[in-house]
Parts: C-alpha cells; sequence; structure tokens
C-alpha cells in the first residue's frame, strides 16, 4: 500500500514538472539573437546622425572638413614647390645666359688682343726697319760731313784770309785745281783735296766767298754745285 502511494507522488511529481516546464516554454519573452545582433544594434546606435561612422570612432577621426584643409595645404605646398622649381629654372638661365655673354666678351676681347698684338709686331718691324734707315742716314752723314778740328782752325783762317786777298778769278782757278786732283785720285776722309777746299770757302768772307762761286758756277758749274752742298755738312767751325 505504501509502494502504491509512492509511485502515485513520483508520477504525480513528474506530470507537475512537465506541466510547469511546458508552461514555462509556451509562455517565454520573444526570442533574443545573439551577441552579433546585439552588437549590430550598438553599430547602429552608436553610428552618428549622418549615418557615418561609429559613435566609438568619431571622436578619433578628423572631420570631412578637416581631411579637406589638409589635401588643399598639401595642394597649396605642391604649388609652392613647383613655383621655387621654376625660379631656380629661371636663376640657371639667367647664370648660363649671363656666362654665354661673358664668353663671348672674352672671345672678342681676346680676339682684339691677338689683333693688337699682331698689329704690335707689325709696327716692331717697322719700327726696326726705320731704325735701321735712320742708323744708315747717320752713318753716311758722319762720312759726308766735313768736320774742322780746332787744331787746325788757326790754319784754316789764316788760309781763308790769304784768298780773301786774291783775285776771286785766281782763287777760283786754286780751289777748282784742288777739287779737281781729289776727283781723279778719289781720295775721301779728312786728307782730301775737296773737304780741304771747302774748309777754306766756309772760313772765307762771305763776300770774297760769292764772288769765288760765281767764277766755278761760269767755269765748271757742277763743282761749285758740289762745293755749295758740302758747305752746308760743315761742322765744327
Amino acid at each position: 500500500m505504501s509502494k502504491k502511494l509512492l509511485l502515485i507522488s513520483v508520477a504525480a511529481g513528474v506530470v507537475s514538472f512537465l506541466g510547469a516546464f511546458g508552461a514555462g516554454w509556451f509562455t517565454r519573452p520573444a526570442p533574443v539573437r545573439g551577441a552579433p545582433e546585439a552588437t549590430t544594434e550598438g553599430a547602429a546606435e552608436a553610428r552618428s546622425p549622418a549615418g557615418g561612422l561609429p559613435s566609438a570612432l568619431t571622436p578619433t577621426l578628423p572631420p570631412a572638413h578637416e581631411g579637406t584643409t589638409a589635401r588643399t595645404m598639401t595642394e597649396e605646398q605642391l604649388k609652392e614647390l613647383i613655383f621655387e622649381v621654376r625660379e631656380k629654372i629661371q636663376e640657371y638661365n639667367a647664370k648660363t645666359h649671363s656666362l654665354d655673354q661673358e664668353r663671348q666678351r672674352l672671345l672678342v676681347a681676346q680676339q682684339t688682343l691677338q689683333d693688337d698684338i699682331a698689329t704690335l709686331n707689325d709696327l716692331r718691324v717697322d719700327l726696326a726697319a726705320t731704325v735701321a734707315t735712320l742708323r744708315n742716314e747717320r752713318d753716311l752723314l758722319q762720312k759726308t760731313r766735313v768736320e774742322v778740328e780746332q787744331a787746325e782752325r788757326t790754319n784754316l783762317l789764316a788760309i781763308a784770309a790769304a784768298y780773301d786777298k786774291m783775285d776771286p778769278v785766281r782763287a777760283s782757278e786754286i780751289l777748282s785745281n784742288m777739287a779737281t786732283t781729289q776727283s781723279k785720285n778719289g781720295g775721301t776722309g779728312r786728307a782730301s783735296n775737296i773737304d780741304d777746299a771747302v774748309k777754306i770757302l766756309f772760313f772765307m768772307q762771305d763776300r770774297t766767298k760769292a764772288k769765288v762761286l760765281a767764277e766755278l758756277a761760269t767755269s765748271e758749274p757742277s763743282l761749285a754745285a758740289l762745293l755749295s752742298q758740302k758747305l752746308k755738312q760743315v761742322t765744327g767751325g
């Protein structure tokens, strides 16, 4: 009797449990999706009103206008860099042009200097030729010049005084013979007779000298011309 009651009690307990479980099953609230849905809903709630980024990331990322500003600054820097490069190119071109002009000036100056050197060389050659000509003329003049030394000056003055007292015709004949003897012998230098004739004429009085040359011009005009020419070459008188 007691076993039967025990079985009845156990069966009643099982039925009660099953009834309670069934009632709880059918009366449970709407099922909640797992963590992913909660995360999705949280992400949806965290989105910005504009439908942009999550609210958790919003403080760390710059707004849209800040990105535009950064991009604008980059473009300005690029423009400034391009401007600086262009300036450098212009400066380089200007320096290159200046160097080209300077090189051209140097070439012109070098050519001018070479021309001047060539001209100076030509002038030097001409000057050397002129100096040589002058030396030759000086030597020739020294050879043709009639010099009167101080020692013979006294004697020549005495002889010229004697000729001044002679008849111009006789004086011209003596001087003509003196010059003719020199021409035939071909003597030159200080001992030549024609130089002595010139010296005598040089120290004669001007009036007597003129008469003697006039007589010589009548008889021997070439000799008179030669004596007149050599009178200009007498030095030391």
